[in-house]
């Protein structure tokens, strides 16, 4: 079942993904989306930022029935059908469920660990993927289990391809994918290190965007 939910994973660049499973269009920090993309169903939300949140972008892809599941800050920039989440709540949604996780910075200032910003983790089709959203590699990832870890590798504002390597290992990726990169900050050397660092111990994907 893991092959089946990856392979219809898309990265959509940043730390945007399109995920077509349990008969969904789940959108994970749609950001610079590109045109012809499907309606979405879901739209995860992990925090505030710009390039996480962008109303412009989530209106490209929102139809009325579309449920945005975000944290608080995120969620007063956002109209429509909306779920407000914060660290340790779950919700089911019409067969998928959804898992608020904690996400900040453990030694920069860009993510407090007091905005109780969010990473996710989505339970679909009994697989269990996890968007980190921004963060750096935190005590809690070891209380995670994940089949799917999509892990941001650029550091500046997250953690480093080594330091998400560890979270690779923490949450039990069967296969981790590198994001946050090729945008805002980070280059393709990183998702590159996260690779060779992971090479023999977690299998890694390195997604063209798409």
């Amino acid at each position: 079942m893991v092959e089946n939910v990856f392979k219809n994973l898309r990265w959509l660049g940043h730390d945007a993904f399109l995920l077509r499973a349990g008969g969904k269009n789940i959108y994970f920090d749609p950001f610079k989306l590109g045109t012809g993309l499907p309606s979405a169903d879901i739209i995860c939300v992990s925090h505030e930022h710009y390039d996480h949140c962008s109303p412009a972008d989530v209106r490209m892809i929102q139809q009325p029935s579309t449920l945005i599941v975000a944290e608080a800050k995120a969620a007063a920039q956002l109209k429509g059908k909306i779920m407000i989440l914060t660290p340790g709540e779950r919700r089911e949604v019409e067969g998928i469920v959804i898992e608020a996780v904690p996400a900040y910075n453990t030694n920069k200032l860009f993510h407090p660990q007091s905005n109780r910003w969010l990473g996710f983790i989505l339970t679909v089709d009994g697989v269990r993927v996890y968007h980190a959203g921004d963060t750096d590699y935190i005590p809690e990832m070891k209380d995670i289990r994940a089949d799917i870890a999509l892990l941001p590798v650029s550091g500046t504002y997250v953690m480093t391809a080594e330091e998400a390597a560890q979270a690779a290992i923490a949450v039990g990726a069967k296969i981790a994918v590198p994001m946050h990169y090729g945008a805002v900050v980070g280059t393709t050397d990183d998702a590159d290190r996260f690779a060779a660092t992971l090479a023999g111990r977690v299998r890694v994907e390195i997604l063209g965007r798409g």
